[in-house]
């Protein structure tokens, strides 16, 4: 654990609307345990088995959240247990999701992933994708906000533009498919290398991993 750089975002985020995420993915436990007892709570992991094996292991009260890209047939092993599924990148694994938060008896939290980066290796739907969407149609979905990925390059305005375009959408769609929702208010966006970016441009979820580490 890298004390001074988790006091240093913790310090950053006070007062704020903001809240960290500390990703824990490729960790082990002994890694993780520093971070819950100085009272971290929020963990993110990008693979579904570690994600199942983590949450078996530590604490009850830790807030697990599913930061990484989802395929809808592992939907079931985290369904029950979740806290948050920032990767809803398609309505297809929205529809499997709503299926087995029903089976889990539960509701549960999720934001969309929008493509707001040009790599062609990021994930994330287009706001046209919500053009049908009606929210109603998934009644064991809890909309929290959105979330997105900037490109992974050193160009600051770049990285700016992307993260102010992730914040357009969510105030979009906050109109147009969310303006009942009271819940619909996370926008999570900014790593370890752009998260002072993202906090200035709007965030309210950052998923730092490494710096903190």
């Amino acid at each position: 654990m890298h004390k001074d750089n988790y006091q240093k975002i913790i310090d950053q985020i006070e007062g704020t609307a903001a809240k960290l995420v500390v990703v824990s993915k490729t960790r082990s436990l002994d890694q993780i345990r520093p971070f819950y007892d100085q009272g971290q709570r929020m963990f993110g992991e990008n693979r579904v088995p570690e994600l199942v094996e983590k949450h078996a292991a530590l604490p009850d009260d830790i807030d697990w959240h599913l930061i990484g890209h989802l395929q809808t047939n592992k939907v079931k092993y985290i369904a029950d247990f979740v806290g948050l599924i920032h990767s809803v990148d398609s309505l297809r694994l929205l529809e499997e999701i709503n299926k087995q938060a029903l089976k889990s008896d539960r509701k549960i939290p999720v934001l969309l992933q929008f493509k707001i980066a040009q790599e062609e290796s990021k994930y994330g739907l287009k706001i046209t994708d919500l053009n049908d969407f009606q929210a109603k149609n998934y009644p064991s979905i809890v909309f929290r906000g959105v979330m997105g990925m900037a490109s992974f390059v050193d160009d600051k305005t770049q990285v700016t533009s992307e993260f102010r375009r992730l914040k357009s959408i969510f105030d979009k769609i906050k109109i147009s498919h969310f303006s009942k929702n009271a819940d619909f208010t996370e926008i999570s966006m900014g790593m370890s290398g752009d998260y002072e970016i993202a906090l200035a441009e709007g965030s309210t979820m950052l998923r730092v991993g490494s710096l903190v580490f």
